[in-house]
């Protein structure tokens, strides 16, 4: 009696096509493990990539603006270097300060900024290299 096992109906009854068939079967599977491994990498990566890498920092670009042409700061902040400088000497003398990690030279910029241009949170975060909740405090 000749015990072979039967091809499943949903298989080609052609060796050759039957072993391509679970070739590429296997392909794919390997692809979605692979395709999962990274996305679960991705998601749980202790070393995230910075999303803030421009040379050029907020506190820079704003010493710059400070030390640069003079209408160049008004252009980008609506006021004359003279007007600047007498609000921060203004919010100081109402006891604001320098935050932990920003300036109150930085903090006013992104006001004056945020005013003259109307960009949204994320832009103005480009700009001054800051994350998205630092600008909206």
């Amino acid at each position: 009696m000749d015990r072979r096992l039967e091809v499943p109906h949903f298989l080609p009854q052609r060796p050759e096509a039957r072993r391509r068939l679970i070739q590429y079967s296997i392909l794919l599977i390997s692809i979605l493990i692979s395709a999962t491994a990274n996305v679960l990498q991705s998601m749980y990566s202790k070393d995230p990539e910075p999303y803030h890498t421009s040379a050029l920092s907020g506190e820079a670009w704003v010493m710059e603006l400070l030390s640069g042409h003079p209408e160049r700061i008004r252009c980008e902040l609506g006021v004359h270097a003279h007007v600047f400088a007498a609000l921060i000497s203004e919010l100081c003398t109402l006891g604001h300060t320098n935050s932990k990690f920003v300036s109150l030279e930085e903090q006013l910029a992104i006001f004056l900024y945020t005013a003259v241009t109307g960009l949204s949170i994320r832009h103005v975060g480009e700009r001054f290299q800051r994350s998205n909740d630092t600008i909206s405090q």
